[in-house]
């Protein structure tokens, strides 16, 4: 009886987990991905990160997903429920990225790009290709993260299109 032939695929689908998750890692840098700054307004002030992991979930009701890890001082907000804005970055504003991407400038975020407020004290980033206001719809717990199905409430688009977009560790 003749054996199956296998491919590289299969065969490198085989390797120990701890190649597996760094296979894993690589093969995600290769995805670009446009950049957004999530924001809400908690009990102590602005929060927010950045994020790559966003993409669109239906049209009919508008709504987003977005993964965010639980360590992300936005995480109680969107766990309790509150509003969140995503503002989708253009291609000007890498720094805005950087400042929301490192915990280690997490006292100096809002200071960097231009923020206003609605109402309510949500902040969204001014000269962003969008603001989608949103109201969490669902949080599902998946290991370290959740998955954040945002209901969008209000709308802001640029006239112009040139969002941020990073792949492989850097901005294109």
């Amino acid at each position: 009886m003749r054996k199956p032939v296998r491919n590289s695929f299969e065969e490198a689908a085989v390797t120990a987990s701890d190649t597996l998750n760094v296979d894993f890692k690589a093969a995600m840098r290769r995805l670009a991905s446009g950049v957004g700054v999530l924001t809400a307004h908690g009990p102590d002030g602005a929060v927010g990160m950045a994020a790559t992991s966003i993409t669109s979930l239906t049209a009919e009701p508008p709504a987003i997903l977005v993964c965010v890890n639980r360590s992300a001082s936005i995480h109680a907000c969107l766990s309790e429920g509150e509003r969140f804005c995503v503002n989708l970055l253009s291609r000007h504003q890498s720094e805005v990225s950087a400042a929301f991407g490192s915990s280690a400038k997490r006292e100096e975020r809002f200071s960097v790009g231009h923020w206003s407020h609605d109402a309510e004290g949500l902040p969204w980033l001014e000269e962003a290709q969008a603001n989608l206001s949103c109201r969490v719809a669902a949080l599902v717990p998946y290991a370290t993260h959740s998955i954040v199905i945002g209901e969008v409430s209000a709308v802001r688009v640029a006239e112009t299109v040139s969002p941020l977009i990073y792949q492989d560790g850097g901005y294109l």
